[in-house]
């Protein structure tokens, strides 16, 4: 695949536009919206530069895929989808990381814990296709019960499986 990272500085984070090198088609892996915390403000900013790349080449966002749930920043993809289109999907096992969320923010009772605020649910080896591209998804708990980690083609997305040491 054509692999194009994009570094939120912020909030350290990569997330990468990931397109099949014979078609049009993309997709996104573990996007980020902006929270200023002192301020309580969000932004787009990372997000707007994922979008203008995409459309500058006019790509066809076929997936937002998250690799977890993250801690350090708050996901695009609701974002990315209502600009781009494409399905947003995360590992079947979120269930269980919204439960634990729900439990520890004392979240109110309508908030679904069922993984609905998602398109797809993947299980370990689900296929993912990027126009013609073959890829699939890989259940790596760990970091959380949740963790994917994607292949795709020759190119691997670890999300927070693995990381750097500090220092």
């Amino acid at each position: 695949p054509v692999v194009t990272p994009f570094f939120d500085e912020p909030t350290n984070t990569l997330s990468y536009v990931v397109q099949d090198p014979t078609s049009k088609a993309c997709a996104v892996v573990d996007s980020v919206m902006n929270l200023d915390y002192p301020s309580g403000t969000v932004t787009f900013d990372s997000a707007d530069r994922i979008i203008a790349y995409i459309e500058e080449r006019a790509l066809e966002l076929v997936w937002i895929l998250e690799t977890h749930v993250h801690a350090d920043h708050l996901s695009a993809a609701p974002y990315l989808q209502q600009r781009l289109g494409g399905q947003i999907a995360i590992g079947a096992q979120i269930a269980r990381v919204q439960q634990t969320f729900a439990d520890v923010f004392n979240t109110e009772p309508g908030f679904a814990r069922d993984g609905s605020q998602f398109d797809v649910l993947l299980n370990h080896e689900d296929p993912i296709v990027i126009g013609n591209l073959a890829g699939y998804a890989m259940h790596t708990p760990g970091h959380t019960p949740a963790c994917m980690t994607y292949v795709l083609g020759d190119s691997v997305f670890v999300g927070d499986t693995l990381f750097m040491p500090d220092g």
